[in-house]
């Protein structure tokens, strides 16, 4: 096969892992990431390193096990034991209202501050809602696939630059600023959400291997195996990439200025944008509006389009027979009221408190990670598997490391949370 060739079929397979960057790129790296170089300067550069390590094998099984089997993930699963499937949902459920919530309320914020409406935070979700539910409806996939690649190019060219003129600028920490100790309750804590959602929560995984199948029902043509982990790995290190620009930018103009985050949505995304402002100046304003409500925006889309399709292809296997062909149709749209629904009336419980419900989602999604990972690594390592396709002996070795590092961390966390 010439370049020409090559470049063709990879340009065919991309798309699913620049949904997953979509995804990933949100909560974790606009307000964790930013908030870990506003508080701890670059001390946490580690942090974000460490957990785009140790979770890469968990996601990298997604699209491997899409495109060797050409079903998701949710079949692995089933093919592992009903029992996987069984604490896969027990996981969704407990999960799917609060994150769709954290990624909301953080994109109404930012609305809400750069449009200067007197629309409320519950208002600006509702309508930023209907607004995901209408390009879904009107587009579905092909839509959703086309607005992603436009919106991680606008994020990452205006984010880049953003990091280089705040390099220029250098650090704006007083001078009789006293750095704060990471090894506290409170900063191990923070370690903890930080990682949770770091590139993204394990879960998407999943995502992304229905993804690859939708991309694959678009073209017509299954990816090879190589194509489809070359979309991932785009994805995956471009995530990397952009999380530490995001805590680069919290530790250039923020960190030691003396300002503490609110935890009110609204406010927050008012502070982010004033600060940034007046380090890098008024001229900013539009750069770095465009960057962080692309980078929530993209987030929400993706998770809208996210959990119902799980949960309706889930629904399906659960109950064989039942709800095939036009049905699965109405799975989606049922599931995505019950999951918006849900969302809605958790935005108005934690209104005022977006941070703690930031933090909430993001370390249940790091307690819960260690047993998906594992899960991820049977339903590829599983006989089904065809030849040649199953991960080599390095990558299993690391996926186990991986695994191990993931449990201990986290029950390292609870010792430290609530016995100590």
């Amino acid at each position: 096969m010439n370049a020409s060739s090559v470049w063709q079929a990879r340009m065919k397979a991309m798309g699913p892992g620049l949904l997953w960057a979509g995804a990933a790129i949100g909560v974790s790296h606009l307000v964790q990431s930013t908030r870990a170089g506003a508080s701890y300067g670059f001390a946490l550069v580690w942090v974000v390193i460490v957990a785009n390590l140790f979770k890469y094998t968990a996601f990298e099984f997604g699209p491997r096990y899409a495109a060797a089997m050409g079903e998701s993930l949710l079949e692995g699963y089933q093919r592992v034991g009903k029992w996987t499937l069984t604490i896969f949902l027990i996981l969704t459920f407990g999960t799917m209202w609060t994150l769709q919530a954290a990624v909301t309320i953080v994109t109404a914020g930012l609305a809400n501050k750069i449009f200067g409406t007197t629309l409320s935070p519950l208002g600006w979700s509702a309508v930023l809602l209907i607004i995901c539910a209408g390009i879904l409806t009107i587009g579905k996939y092909p839509l959703l696939d086309k607005l992603i690649k436009v919106i991680i190019i606008v994020l990452t060219l205006s984010t880049l630059f953003a990091v280089i003129v705040a390099l220029g600028h250098g650090p704006t920490a007083r001078v009789d600023f006293i750095a704060p100790e990471v090894w506290t309750v409170a900063g191990i804590s923070f370690i903890v959400a930080l990682m949770g959602w770091m590139p993204s929560a394990i879960d998407i995984s999943v995502w992304h291997s229905l993804w690859t199948i939708e991309r694959k029902k678009e073209t017509g043509s299954a990816p090879l195996l190589k194509d489809a982990l070359f979309d991932f790995r785009l994805g995956y290190f471009g995530t990397a990439i952009l999380a530490l620009g995001f805590l680069s930018l919290g530790a250039l103009i923020m960190y030691g200025s003396g300002e503490n985050f609110a935890q009110s949505g609204g406010a927050f995304a008012g502070q982010l944008l004033s600060l940034y402002t007046s380090t890098l100046g008024e001229w900013s304003y539009l750069l770095v509006a465009v960057a962080a409500f692309t980078t929530m925006f993209s987030t929400t889309l993706t998770v809208t389009d996210a959990f119902p399709r799980v949960l309706s292809r889930s629904t399906e296997l659960v109950f064989p027979g039942k709800f095939q062909g036009k049905d699965n149709k109405q799975l989606y749209w049922i599931w995505m009221l019950i999951v918006l629904g849900g969302g809605l009336v958790i935005i108005g419980l934690f209104l005022k408190g977006m941070t703690l419900l930031v933090d909430l989602a993001t370390t249940i999604s790091f307690l819960t990670a260690p047993i998906l990972a594992y899960i991820n690594y049977r339903a590829v390592t599983g006989d089904w598997m065809p030849e040649g396709t199953k991960p080599g002996p390095k990558l299993k070795l690391f996926s186990l490391i991986s695994i191990i590092f993931l449990t201990g961390f986290a029950l390292f966390f609870l010792v430290w949370r609530f016995i100590v």
